[in-house]
């Protein structure tokens, strides 16, 4: 890998705020870290009147959690890399698939692109899809779930 590409990639991670990134490539493999933003607190302002002070939310903590809904059971299809997800083959194409879609082993569930190299991601067994994570176009890490997979009898 040259260094230009990994100037790129660190750009990326910079522009994504990505804290780390892990590349597998004909046999070699490159992991990138860096450090995340601290968020600090306010500094109090100087009053005559007592004022109470809170911190500085962090733009993660902005928004705030959702109640987790009890998610169906199944497996979860991880990324293997970080890149470009995309779902269908060519924009303006139906994608590979959508909820309640039923696969095969070895079907393409959608695209990851990285480093301008499309790589199909497949199902590793028969199920069906239960849940989509990722949106078209969007940036992926390795490990982030892209789909939810119950397996068929």
């Amino acid at each position: 890998m040259e260094i230009k590409e990994i100037r790129a990639l660190a750009q990326i991670m910079k522009e994504n705020g990505l804290t780390q990134m892990e590349i597998q490539e004909e046999g070699k493999s490159i992991r990138m870290e860096r450090e995340s933003a601290v968020c600090a607190p306010a500094a109090a302002p100087v009053l005559s009147v007592p004022v109470m002070q809170s911190p500085l939310p962090c733009a993660a903590e902005a928004v705030p959690p959702q109640p987790a809904a009890k998610e169906p059971e199944g497996r979860i299809v991880e990324s293997p890399m970080v890149g470009m997800y995309y779902a269908s083959p060519a924009p303006g194409d139906p994608p590979f698939v959508k909820k309640g879609s039923h696969v095969k082993k070895g079907d393409v569930l959608c695209i990851i692109e990285a480093m301008k190299t499309m790589n199909e991601i497949t199902a590793e067994y028969d199920g069906e899809i239960l849940q989509i994570y990722a949106g078209n176009g969007q940036l992926v890490e390795v490990g982030q779930r892209l789909f939810l997979m119950g397996e068929t009898q």
